[in-house]
Parts: structure tokens; C-alpha cells; sequence
């Protein structure tokens, strides 16, 4: 026994910050950033805060599902962080649906969603029915040095949810992680305790090696596509659409180059949201159920690497009904 996707669901900020209006920041220009990107816009936490865009994506999902948040038997969302240290995100999302489960953080970076799917799958292999909810977010413009133009480009904010229940959607799923400060790293301050005064502090913001990062990620989609689609007993053709971590529209084409898979079945929003971190797949996922591109019987795959450096892949049989 395993899971299937029985609700999807997403929220976005409503600040839009195009390209052009980045030049207001940093020596640039839509066409530099398009050309290295693809990303054309994206979505800010102004107006919001890190759980008002996770609670507005979970409701949608819990609606999508047609079910009460007191049936929620768990929750799991996988972030780099919410509004406070403590309480985590996911039970501060408990309390504002009034829901009575367990609820805990999960930290893999940009592979959260499918650490979190791979999570809930160990669940659901008890053989107890139960409905969890998987709610991506995370708000990637408090966490970027706004001086760096090299990074702050890249991101954007947004949350994607997911309801499971009792199912058999997941054909393979794999996960790897390979410990590496220097590839991607955000510090934590280090206080101010009156004995670390004479000691450097750094700044608490993300540190990014793009070449590095470029080269394992482009690495990561290869191997780990290959790798479930095989356990899956399928071939790259019967794939119906592959739904990319949205990080990087050269890295994505670079993959699909390499694998050899037309960039037709590759699923993208980076244009519209930039790299949304754990919430970029998700959000994928939520505009193509509510779009009606998803049947029942389709196969997809997922495919997402992050800080850690982590990365995770799967291959789900679509079978709910079309939105």
C-alpha cells in the first residue's frame, strides 16, 4: 500500500517583481537575466507572511480534496523555514485549520516535496488509512543577500500543497543526499554572547557556487531520472510529463539534452515564479491538475536537487479525476 494524489494546492504572493523592475537594485537587465534564467518574474512576500501563503495553499488542497481538516491524520512540510525558529511552521499551520495531528518541519532543501512524498509513503506502508497533507513553502527573498545580484535574481516566494491518502500512485521513488557547505550554504547567526564579540559573524544569507551547483544539478537529473524510470519498468517515452525543480531553465534544458527527452514533456513555470525552493514542483503540480492536463493513467515523474546538497526523483500514475 501506498499513496495517491487526491488534492492539490497553491499559493503565491501578490507583490510581482519583474526583471525590470530588479534594475532598480542591481546593474542589470531583463534581457541578462532571461538569457542565464529563464526567469522573466517573480512572486515576493510583502503583503504576507511565510504562513499565510502555507495556510492559503493547504486549504486549497484540503478543498481540492473535498475533506475537513479535522480528518488530517498528519502533516509534513517541508521548508527551509517558516516565520519563527519555534513553533515549526507545519504547527502553526495545525493550529489556524484547527486541525489535531501530528505536525513537523522537514528541511531537504529544494527536494523537500518529494523527501516529504518519500516521508508520508513510509506512513501509508504501516497500512493504516490516513489522509496527511505535504506543504511545500518557502519564502527564498528573506534568505538572499539583496546586494548579491548573482543569487537574488534566481528566487522567488510560493507555496504548494498536496492531500494523500490510500493509493497506489507511486511507482519508484529515490532519494540521495551529499554533504556540501560550500556548493549552497545560508548561515545561522551566531549570536551575541559576550564571548563571541571579537569573533567574525556571518552574514545570515545564501551562498551559492553556480558553477558547482550547476554541474551536480544537471548530474542529479540525469542519474536520478534514469534511475526511477527504470524501477519503475518504464522507458523516458511512456513518461507523459516530467515536472522539473523550476531552479534553472538552462540547467532543465541541459538535462533534457542529455537524456535526450523532448522539452515538450518537461513542465515549467520558471518564467512566471523563479526558483521557489521546496514549492516549486508543487506549484506545477497544482496549475496542471486545475489547468485539467492531467488524466487519469498518465505517468509522472518529478526530479528536484537542493542545498544539502540533496536531490529526489519519482515516477506517480495520475489517477485523479481531472479538477
Amino acid at each position: 500500500m501506498s499513496f495517491s494524489i487526491i488534492g492539490t494546492g497553491s499559493a503565491l504572493p501578490k507583490t510581482i517583481q519583474t526583471n525590470d523592475d530588479l534594475t532598480e537594485y542591481f546593474e542589470t537587465s531583463n534581457e541578462w537575466i532571461v538569457s542565464r534564467t529563464g526567469i522573466e518574474a517573480r512572486h515576493i512576500c510583502i503583503e504576507e507572511s511565510i504562513l499565510d501563503i502555507a495556510l492559503e495553499a493547504s486549504l486549497n488542497a484540503l478543498d481540492n480534496a473535498h475533506i475537513n481538516p479535522k480528518e488530517l491524520d498528519l502533516i509534513i512540510c517541508p521548508t527551509l523555514g517558516g516565520d519563527t525558529v519555534t513553533p515549526s511552521l507545519a504547527c502553526l499551520i495545525q493550529e489556524k485549520l484547527e486541525a489535531t495531528c501530528p505536525s513537523f518541519d522537514l528541511n531537504a532543501a529544494c527536494s523537500g516535496f518529494i523527501y516529504g512524498l518519500d516521508l508520508a509513503d513510509a506512513y501509508f506502508c504501516r497500512n493504516r488509512e490516513m489522509k496527511i497533507l505535504v506543504v511545500a513553502v518557502d519564502a527564498m527573498s528573506k534568505l538572499v543577500d539583496w546586494k548579491d545580484r548573482s543569487t537574488a535574481v534566481l528566487f522567488g516566494d510560493g507555496a504548494g500543497a498536496a492531500i494523500l491518502s490510500n493509493g497506489d500512485d507511486l511507482k519508484a521513488i529515490r532519494l540521495t543526499s551529499v554533504g556540501n557547505q560550500h556548493a549552497l550554504c545560508i548561515p545561522w547567526a551566531k549570536g551575541n554572547h559576550p564571548l563571541l564579540k571579537d569573533q567574525e559573524t556571518p552574514s545570515p544569507y545564501l551562498l551559492m557556487d553556480g558553477d558547482e551547483v550547476y554541474r551536480f544539478a544537471v548530474a542529479a537529473i540525469c542519474n536520478d531520472l534514469k534511475t526511477v524510470v527504470k524501477q519503475a519498468g518504464i522507458t523516458f517515452e511512456d513518461l507523459d510529463f516530467i515536472i522539473p525543480h523550476q531552479a534553472n531553465l538552462r540547467i532543465i534544458k541541459s538535462a533534457a539534452k542529455r537524456l535526450k527527452i523532448p522539452m515538450e514533456k518537461f513542465a515549467l513555470q520558471i518564467n512566471s515564479c523563479g526558483n521557489t525552493s521546496a514549492a516549486s514542483i508543487p506549484l506545477v503540480l497544482d496549475e496542471m491538475n486545475r489547468q485539467g492536463k492531467l488524466k487519469p493513467g498518465m505517468r509522472i515523474a518529478l526530479s528536484a536537487f537542493g542545498g544539502g546538497l540533496t536531490t529526489g526523483a519519482c515516477v506517480l500514475e495520475w489517477s485523479k479525476k481531472s479538477f
